[in-house]
C-alpha cells in the first residue's frame, strides 16, 4: 500500500513516525528526571531529620567523600533546582511535539480522506 502513496504523503508518515519517536523517547527521560527529584526530595527529607553536626557522606563520582549537613543540603537543593528546569524544558518539548504529531496525523488523514472511500 506504501508505494501506491505519493511521494508527500510517505514523507509526512516517516515524519509522522520520527516525532512519535522522539515524543517516546522524550516520556522517557522526563520519567527518568522525575525520578531523581523524587530521589533528592526523600534525601532532602532525610537530612532534614539528622542534627546540624551529623556526619554527612556523599558520592562524587567513584568516590564518597566527608560533607558538612549544611554542604549537602545546598548540593540537593541545586540539583533539584536543575532537575526541575529539565523536566519543564522537556515538558515544552514535549507539548510542541504532541501538537506537531497531531498536525501531521489530521494532514494524513485529510489526504487519505478520498482514497478511503
Amino acid at each position: 500500500m506504501t508505494s501506491e502513496l505519493p511521494p508527500q504523503i510517505q514523507n509526512q508518515i516517516a515524519q509522522l513516525q520520527q516525532v512519535q519517536q522522539q515524543v517516546q523517547a522524550l516520556a522517557m527521560q522526563k520519567s527518568q528526571i522525575e525520578a531523581m527529584q523524587k530521589e533528592s526530595k526523600m534525601a532532602l527529607d532525610e537530612l532534614d531529620r539528622l542534627a546540624d553536626d551529623a556526619v554527612i557522606y556523599r558520592n562524587v563520582g567513584e568516590l564518597v567523600i566527608k560533607t558538612s549537613k549544611e554542604e549537602a543540603v545546598s548540593k540537593l537543593k541545586d540539583r533539584e533546582e536543575t532537575l526541575s528546569l529539565r523536566h519543564q524544558s522537556i515538558s515544552r518539548q514535549e507539548e510542541r511535539l504532541t501538537t506537531r504529531f497531531k498536525q501531521l496525523q489530521e494532514q494524513i488523514q485529510q489526504a487519505l480522506g478520498p482514497r478511503a472511500q
